[in-house]
C-alpha cells in the first residue's frame, strides 16, 4: 500500500474508489466500508483509496479539548493496508483545510486532486467547514463533479449502531469484552516494560509494567483477562489498572503477570489485547489479602481464556 502525505503528491491513478474518515478504531462499521471500496475497485479494474488526516480534525479545531483514542495511525495503515487498500492519502489537517466549503472540497480536493470517480461514505457523514455538508448536498455535488456517491448503511450490533464513541465509552468503562464485539477484535494498548517496585516479586506475582500512553483510552481500573503478545508469541496473562491502593498510591500503571511463564521484559515492546474485565480496583487489608485475592484472580482469568481460545477456534 502506497501512503501519501501530501495532495499535491498524490498521482493520477486508474478509477479510483474512494473513502474518507478519521477511522479511530477500525470497526466493524469502517471494515464495511473498507471492504466496500475494495470489491468495487477490483471489479472495475480501478484503485482503492481512504482519504484520511493527521493530525486529528480536532486538535486543529479545538486545541484545548483532551482527546484519546482507540488506535494510532500506525495501527490505522496496518489495517488499510490489511483490507486491501492501495493507497492511503494521509494528509494534514489545518486551519486552511478547515476553511474549505463543501463545495470547495468536492470541486478542489475529490475533483481536482483526487479525481474520484466513485465514493464510499456513511450516511451520516458530514464534511467542509464547520461540518456544514451533508450527504445530500455531496450528492447534489458529485454528478457536476463527475463521480458517484454511495452511502453505506451503519453497521447495528445488539441493536446499537457501531461508533467509535460508543466503543470509546465501552473500554472507559471496563467493558472491554463488549466492546471487542463491536471492534471486531480485542482492544490493545502497547508499549516499553519498565522496572517497577518489585513488589508484584516480594508477593509471589511479578509483573511486566508499562506507562499508559496519554493519547489513547484506557479501561477504567481494575484487573483484566488479557493476551500479552512479545515477539509474535500470544501468553495469556492478567492486568491491572490503576495506582495500587493497598500500598501507597502512585502513578497509574498497567501492570501484567503472565501465566506460566516468567521471561525477562524489562526494555521490550509488549502489546496487551484485553480480553474481558474481572473485577474493578480494590483496597485489601493486607498484603496476604491481596495475594489470595490475585490467587482468585488467575483462576478466573485461565477460564475466560481458555473459553475465549476455543471461541476464536470456532471462528
Amino acid at each position: 500500500m502506497n501512503v501519501t502525505r501530501r495532495l499535491d503528491q498524490h498521482l493520477p491513478s486508474t478509477y479510483p474508489v474512494l473513502t474518507i474518515g478519521n477511522f479511530d478504531g477500525l470497526h466493524r462499521g469502517h471494515l464495511a466500508l473498507l471492504q466496500s471500496v475494495v470489491k468495487s475497485a477490483s471489479a472495475k479494474g480501478g484503485t482503492s483509496l481512504v482519504l484520511t488526516f493527521d493530525p486529528h480534525p480536532m486538535t486543529v479545531l479545538s486545541p484545548t479539548t483532551p482527546l484519546r483514542f482507540l488506535t494510532t495511525m500506525e495501527d490505522k495503515l496496518i489495517r488499510f493496508r490489511e483490507v486491501g487498500i492501495c493507497e492511503t492519502l494521509c494528509i494534514p489537517f489545518d486551519k486552511s483545510f478547515a476553511g474549505l466549503t463543501p463545495e470547495e472540497f468536492v470541486f478542489k480536493i475529490l475533483r481536482d486532486h483526487i479525481g474520484v470517480r466513485e465514493l464510499y461514505v456513511g450516511e451520516q457523514f458530514a464534511f467542509g467547514k464547520g461540518r456544514s455538508g451533508r450527504i445530500d448536498d455531496l450528492i447534489t455535488f458529485s454528478a457536476p463533479a463527475g463521480f458517484i456517491v454511495h452511502a453505506v448503511p451503519p453497521v447495528v450490533i445488539d441493536g446499537e449502531i457501531v461508533s467509535s464513541t460508543r466503543i470509546r465509552a465501552m473500554v472507559q468503562s471496563g467493558d472491554v469484552g463488549r466492546a471487542r464485539r463491536f471492534l471486531g477484535r480485542y482492544y490493545a494498548l502497547a508499549g516499553t516494560v519498565i522496572e517497577g517496585s518489585h513488589r508484584g516479586r516480594e508477593l509471589g506475582w511479578p509483573t511486566a509494567n508499562i506507562r499508559l500512553p496519554q493519547d489513547r483510552v484506557i479501561p477504567s481500573d481494575g484487573v483484566y483477562a488479557v493476551q500479552t503478545v512479545w515477539k509474535g508469541r500470544v501468553i495469556e496473562s492478567v492486568a491491572y489498572i490503576g495506582t495500587r491502593p493497598t500500598f501507597d498510591a502512585g502513578e497509574r500503571l498497567l501492570e501484567v503477570y503472565l501465566l506460566d511463564e516468567q521471561p525477562k521484559l524489562y526494555g521490550e515492546d509488549i502489546a496487551v489485547l484485553f480480553v474481558e474485565r474481572l473485577r474493578g480496583d480494590q483496597v485489601f487489608d493486607s498484603p496476604d489479602a491481596l495475594t489470595q485475592q490475585i490467587d482468585v484472580d488467575v483462576r478466573h482469568a485461565r477460564g475466560i481464556l481458555k473459553a475465549a481460545a476455543l471461541s476464536m477456534a470456532d471462528t
